[in-house]
């Protein structure tokens, strides 16, 4: 057994108790505890971290990003324009079938079949721009947050 020399130190009540308990966790008393840690905090370690990704392929992973991203919100406005486009298709589909219809004709089948277009609407855009609470309906918080309005 190799001589020992006794070492004193002040750790506060807290350090000291946290030393403790750590201690009886390994099986050590607080001596062997101390000198343990003090050994291996004495050890050589490179303490720089090398990044898991390099600068380009963060750069390339961002790109990747931004290309899905675009083609998303292009893919939202095709959506956006065809849905629009069933408002001028109803009015189109309604004077081919009734010729010499007037204006108050036109406005009247409008109304009267609006009920069902704002269905189809408010699926469309439900969850993503807008939210139902309590048979209520708000605009998404994503929605509000990228400037895309809620009317339909």
């Amino acid at each position: 057994m190799a001589e020992s020399q006794p070492a004193t130190t002040y750790p506060t009540t807290q350090q000291y108790a946290r030393w403790k308990d750590r201690a009886k966790d390994f099986g050590m008393s607080v001596s062997e505890f101390i000198m343990h840690m003090v050994e291996a905090g004495l050890k050589k370690f490179d303490a720089r971290v090398e990044a898991d990704e390099s600068r380009q392929e963060l750069r390339q992973q961002r790109n990747d990003l931004k290309a899905e991203l675009e083609h998303a919100r292009d893919r939202i406005n095709t959506l956006e324009n065809r849905l629009h486009g069933t408002e001028r298709e109803t009015v189109r589909n309604f004077v081919q079938a009734h010729p010499g219809s007037t204006y108050e004709d036109v406005t009247q089948h409008v109304i009267d079949t609006a009920p069902d277009r704002v269905n189809g609407h408010l699926d469309a855009l439900e969850g993503d721009a807008i939210e139902t609470v309590n048979n209520r309906y708000y605009p998404t918080k994503s929605s509000t947050e990228e400037g895309i309005s809620d009317a339909a």
